[in-house]
């Protein structure tokens, strides 16, 4: 081992450069081991084809913590959102429905659907806010761990207090948000199908269930956390592209004196004396360190970059049945015109075209492309939405020309075998896949496939393969009750602590969980340096 650092962080993803950044900040020694050729994991943007340039996996802000946003100072670094004019737009067979633009708008757009609805709308709308406001409130705290004596009851008596603290019926919505389907919680507060299946969406998505899969409605509460320039529930654009926030992190961390090393894959977490090391490369060097961070899934850390020898027995056996696999299809595609949807014509640049295209007209919809990705392999009639970056930002094309993201639901992890029993992959199906992903934004938008120059594809194997997301979950994990907070990824290791000495986690896999939050690496740094000391002891420097 020729170097020596204080931490090596395993991934250069967002909540990597996060974490990083926070511990160089207190003066350690920090070095980030990216094993692709750019920094930011799967928070890049990238040119797919010549002249444009998308955001490649991850696509809109939202959940980005401010917290982070300003000790980082990003905007001083380059980054900049933009709120997109209204949140939402889904378009159905033989009408649409438009949500955003505030309150009154909102409720106006519902009631033209079905009145009860709309006066429904406001009521629904402030008690999602309240849940999520308490839940906002613990997403920079530690979860609670048992056996970590005064400090973990704190947590826990302390995060408790603040949910206790709330209306006793915003209580009783929280247990339902937990617990039911999408499907049955909002059966309770709206009529109206149209109204119904825009609300549910936020349920599937990253989450390969149906709307009716018990616990997915916890979901929906999770994408509503977010905000955009200090609008709770916003959606907005990263100018530049997500890539442009890793960007900013990365040239945070470098002022700090950050070293960051790029196409440097890690082969395994080094093991001695029953704590960790330091890390092996793939190219075989070997580098030293006081502590090892991981910014990879548990699947992925303990799956590849830990020896099953190394793990307690009953850990390994709860990682084993983690459970990760979004479901999730990703592509970009570069346009020579806007989409001309059916039920809204026009390929002049409008409001929706800036919004969140969402392609799920009804609840049976979502769960029969659940259904087929369980039985097929993939959806006959996906989920899909589309963003159109470049109306809001027209560095990523072309003049005259756009780039979309498609993000698309219900894709199996793994493809089901042939009937004869023959196995079958991604990398033979991909391309049908896509085809079918096109043909259904085309019955929309007749002009859509037409319009396509040039198109990316990562299917849930090129996710893996590409970016270390396990079964392409982008979450690295399921997030359902059994796999949040304290239990995220394993009851007794919800401290971002692993279960050895010196190695710890900072990643999506980790509490609060998925998106471009920032939080799981700003609170696993604040726990590594509560354990400093015993680092330097152990060193011999104190």
């Amino acid at each position: 081992m020729t170097k020596r650092y204080d931490a090596l962080i395993i991934g250069g993803g967002h909540n990597g450069l996060v974490c990083a950044f926070y511990l160089a900040r207190k003066g350690m020694k920090v070095r980030v081991l990216e094993a692709r050729d750019v920094i930011g994991g799967a928070c890049v943007t990238e040119e797919f084809h010549p002249g444009f340039r998308n955001s490649t996996a991850s696509y809109t802000v939202s959940l980005l913590q401010p917290k982070v946003i300003a000790d980082m100072k990003l905007a001083d670094h380059g980054y900049r959102a933009v709120q997109r004019p209204i949140s939402n737009f889904f378009p159905w067979p033989d009408d649409y429905l438009k949500l955003g633009g505030g309150m009154e708008r909102s409720c106006n757009e519902i009631r033209r659907i079905n009145a009860r609805d709309g006066d429904a709308y406001y009521n629904y709308d402030f008690m999602l806010g309240e849940v999520a406001d308490a839940l906002r409130s613990i997403a920079l705290r530690t979860p609670p761990t048992p056996g970590r004596g005064l400090r973990a009851l704190g947590h826990a008596l302390s995060q408790g207090h603040m949910l206790s603290r709330l209306p006793i019926e915003t209580q009783r919505n929280c247990i339902e948000l937990f617990t039911r389907s999408a499907r049955e919680f909002l059966d309770r507060w709206f009529e109206s199908d149209m109204v119904k299946s825009a609300f549910s969406f936020d349920a599937i998505v990253g989450n390969f269930a149906g709307v009716s899969t018990p616990g997915s409605a916890y979901v929906l509460l999770h994408h509503v956390f977010g905000e955009v320039n200090g609008v709770k529930g916003a959606w907005g654009h990263a100018i530049g592209g997500m890539g442009a926030i890793t960007q900013a992190m990365a040239a945070a961390c470098r002022e700090q004196g950050v070293e960051i090393s790029l196409e440097a894959p890690v082969a395994r977490v080094l093991i001695g004396a029953g704590r960790a090391c330091g890390v092996q490369l793939a190219s075989g060097e070997e580098i030293a360190a006081k502590i090892v961070v991981a910014n990879v899934g548990p699947k992925l850390l303990f799956g590849k970059l830990v020896r099953d020898t190394d793990l307690p027995g009953d850990f390994r056996d709860r990682i084993a049945g983690f459970a990760a696999g979004s479901g999730t299809f990703r592509m970009n595609v570069a346009l020579s015109e806007l989409p001309d949807f059916s039920v809204l014509p026009g390929k002049e640049l409008a409001e929706h075209h800036a919004s969140g295209i969402v392609i799920a007209p009804g609840m049976d919809y979502m769960d029969a492309a659940y259904d087929d990705a369980k039985r097929l392999g993939w959806s006959q009639s996906p989920i899909v939405e589309m963003c159109i970056p470049s109306t809001l930002d027209d560095s990523l094309a072309p003049p005259g020309c756009h780039v979309a993201s498609l993000f698309c639901q219900q894709f199996a992890p793994a493809l089901p075998p042939k009937p004869d029993g023959t196995a079958r992959s991604w990398d033979d199906e991909r391309e049908a896949a896509a085809d079918r992903i096109i043909d259904t934004v085309t019955a929309h938008a007749p002009n859509f496939r037409a319009s396509i120059i040039a198109r990316q594809i990562h299917s849930p194997l090129d996710l893996e393969r590409k970016f270390g997301l396990i079964g392409g979950d982008i979450f690295h994990g399921r997030m359902s009750l059994d796999q949040l907070w304290a239990a995220r990824p394993v009851l007794g290791h919800g401290d971002y602590r692993a279960p050895i000495v010196g190695l710890y986690m900072c990643g999506s896999g980790t509490h609060p969980g998925g998106g471009v939050t920032g939080a799981p690496g700003h609170n696993a740094a604040r726990e590594i340096l509560r354990d400093r000391p015993l680092f330097e002891r152990l060193s011999g420097r104190g």
